[in-house]
């Protein structure tokens, strides 16, 4: 039998003169890295455990913690690198498919990073955003074409149903069962309390957080998971998840470890049972067949609330887009390739999709090309890591962005990825309830607010900067942006100019 031992990734380095065996990080470390040698009477590590969330680290009384990355190494191979080989490893001793969660780690381009936004100078003069009004409000929704008038010649003002934010921010799709209870309060009071709005995931809705409903968007998935009258009634908008920008074009999948308590219940499944979402709907094989979805969910909702589609950003987004902006949908929502997860295979999250600025470029100019920008509202994610990414999306097209890890980072992740064991040290992704608790919702919704407040604030001092006073005057403005270090091909897709030009 072949030895394919692997070194651990991590290493807990312990200083032994700050070290005072309190086994706090024992207790902490739901890993169970830590342990107290009695023998020894010392503090010992089982680093091949370790998966580097900095629990221990934050919670020692002396600093006696740190975690580094190893450097022990294999030999040297631009090829056959060394996380390769690891992964090779491990399939060629389990025969199964490798899981990650969060976000697409490869080093591949991250176009906001090449995206420098313009600013006004002495022609066109800037605009203080501590004196002078600045609109972030966004409404999310179908808007008219043009100016129509009754018979006595009054302009009909009626529009069919909006979302209407406070600033162009949304907490993204995270479910019930894949986050804990703690993080979907936190969520949802923070949503109410910003005048914006969070999703619910493929998960159903609890039912604590139904008075939440002015604020939330509920989502349909393939699963059904959740899914009954009340529940699209309760929100203020009703989300068919089509795709993911994590796993584009396969399923959802949340071990049966998770399905606990009330997740079972919420989902309306049996305890202990793996929720596993189907690939396709398997009742939509056509644009035909998602708009006759789109008209049913309204027609249960009494055509009070928009209907949003969303997809993965895919080689052929924007023909896809065109298409759904024909179904009856209001707004479409693009997820990109390097959007986080709870759990998805690692070839997929690693090789699949597109980066959503390209996609958001791409659909924004098919739309407008083809006239029926104003039917739908475009809202996107996938990395979307802070106040210049949303105003770079906004220029690229987008009427709001949606962000998810970024708000687990604020409620205190540390990017360890390793949601997908259910064992989350900061009480996020996990349904024990010793580890959930370690959320407090009340901190956790501040600290949301704190970040969207920030980020608004932010985001009002670049519009000033650029002498743009509104949101709506953002939108789609490409003027505004110049690219750095772009290829000729990538600068089209993007429909801005090299930077000098």
């Amino acid at each position: 039998m072949p030895i394919d031992f692997l070194y651990p990734e991590y290493e807990v380095v312990r200083d032994a003169s700050r070290c005072i065996a309190c086994r706090a990080c024992e207790r902490q470390c739901s890993n169970e890295v830590h342990a107290f040698d009695e023998e020894l009477e010392c503090m010992v590590s089982d680093e091949s455990r370790c998966v580097n969330c900095h629990r221990c680290v934050s919670i020692c009384p002396t600093r006696a913690l740190k975690i580094v990355k190893t450097d022990h190494t294999f030999r040297e191979n631009a090829n056959w690198t060394g996380d390769t080989i690891r992964e090779l490893y491990r399939q060629a001793g389990s025969g199964g498919v490798l899981l990650s969660s969060m976000g697409n780690p490869k080093p591949l381009p991250v176009y906001w990073d090449r995206l420098l936004l313009n600013a006004s100078q002495v022609t066109n003069p800037s605009i203080d955003p501590l004196r002078e009004p600045m609109e972030t409000k966004t409404f999310l929704g179908k808007k008219p074409t043009k100016i129509e008038r009754d018979e006595d010649g009054r302009i009909k003002t009626e529009l069919t149903p909006q979302l209407e934010l406070s600033t162009p921010i949304l907490f993204s799709a995270m479910s019930y069962g894949s986050i804990s209870y703690n993080a979907h309060e936190s969520l949802a009071r923070a949503a109410e309390a910003l005048g914006i709005y969070y999703n619910t995931g493929e998960g159903g809705l609890h039912q604590d957080f139904y008075k939440y409903g002015a604020n939330t968007i509920v989502q349909v998935a393939s699963g059904r998971f959740g899914v009954h009258k009340d529940y699209l009634s309760a929100g203020a908008a009703i989300e068919i998840k089509m795709g993911q920008g994590a796993k584009p074009g396969i399923g959802g999948h949340l071990p049966g470890t998770k399905i606990v308590g009330d997740v079972s219940r919420t989902r309306m499944i049996p305890e202990g049972s793996d929720a596993i979402s189907p690939a396709p709907h398997h009742d939509i094989y056509s644009i035909e067949d998602l708009r006759q979805l789109v008209f049913s969910l309204k027609e249960a909702s009494g055509y009070k609330k928009p209907v949003i589609v969303k997809i993965a950003a895919v080689h052929n987004v924007a023909a896809i887009a065109s298409g759904i902006a024909r179904s009856g949908a209001d707004i479409i929502a693009i997820d990109g390739f390097r959007g986080g997860t709870g759990a998805a295979p690692t070839r997929i999250r690693d090789n699949v999709g597109i980066p959503i600025e390209l996609a958001l470029a791409a659909v924004d100019q098919r739309l407008r090309d083809e006239g029926i920008r104003n039917t739908v509202s475009l809202v996107v994610g996938g990395s979307v890591r802070s106040s210049a990414d949303v105003v770079k999306a906004i220029a690229l097209g987008a009427d709001a962005c949606y962000i998810g890890t970024a708000a687990l980072l604020a409620l205190g992740c540390h990017l360890c990825r390793s949601c997908q064991t259910g064992k989350c040290n900061w009480g996020i992704a996990t349904q024990r309830p010793d580890l959930v608790k370690r959320l407090n919702p009340d901190i956790g919704m501040r600290r949301l607010v704190n970040l969207v407040n920030a980020w608004t604030h932010e985001i009002k001092e670049i519009m000033g900067g650029m002498g743009i006073n509104s949101i709506e005057a953002l939108r789609g403005n490409r003027l505004m942006l110049r690219g750095v270090g772009l290829t000729e091909k990538e600068l089209e897709i993007l429909g801005v100019k090299h930077a000098g030009e």
